[in-house]
């Protein structure tokens, strides 16, 4: 048993590279054996379609990041939270450079053709933009945290986008900076805003 379980583990890593190196079009259950080191034969044991090893594919993300999510949680600053979210991915800026982002590539990519391979995909996304919404409430911003973090998100995978698209690790690091100082103004903002309101005096004049 302990060995079936780790071909099923090493198919699914394996998937998980090649998806993310050359799409989930294109890579075929044939490429994934190969890279697991598994007969192709032994492919359809664990899963009988493409879809079947996609989803898995997708789950073990979600798991993966869920994870993340927990220990970056155990902060008790939500602004590091946030700092962690946004740091996350800067070890592995070649990667990225050369075939993007593994979670945003692949919700483009499925969100073409739809389905329910390409829901699944989007709630990996969801979960995060959810969790950086509860974060943006934490700092105090419980009228704006969806709007915020619809605006973090976007920046997070547009710095993917354009890393990917001009092979330029350095642009993350550069844009990365940038939306931790976007963070940083919001909350020296909010804590200027609570900390200093105006008197009815200086209003009076």
């Amino acid at each position: 048993m302990p060995r079936k379980t780790d071909k099923r583990i090493r198919l699914i890593e394996a998937a998980k590279v090649l998806i993310h190196q050359q799409g989930f079009n294109l890579t075929t259950l044939a490429d994934i054996a190969q890279e697991a080191d598994v007969p192709l034969g032994n492919v359809y044991y664990y899963f009988k379609t493409k879809e079947a090893i996609g989803i898995a594919v997708i789950e073990r993300r979600a798991t993966e990041w869920a994870e993340l999510l927990a220990s970056w949680s155990e902060n008790a600053d939500p602004l590091a939270r946030l700092f962690s979210l946004v740091d996350h991915g800067m070890g592995e800026l070649d990667l990225i450079a050369r075939y993007g982002c593994p979670i945003g590539g692949l919700c483009q990519e499925l969100g073409k053709q739809g389905g329910s391979l390409a829901d699944l995909a989007a709630k990996l996304l969801h979960d995060i933009l959810e969790w950086s919404e509860e974060q943006f409430k934490g700092l105090g911003f419980s009228d704006r945290s969806k709007e915020l973090a619809l605006s973090l998100i976007s920046n997070i995978q547009g710095m993917y986008l354009l890393t990917h698209t001009f092979k330029d690790p350095k642009l993350a690091s550069r844009q990365s900076d940038s939306i931790k100082h976007w963070l940083e103004s919001l909350v020296d903002r909010k804590v200027t805003t609570t900390a200093a309101p105006v008197s009815a005096e200086a209003v009076a004049g």
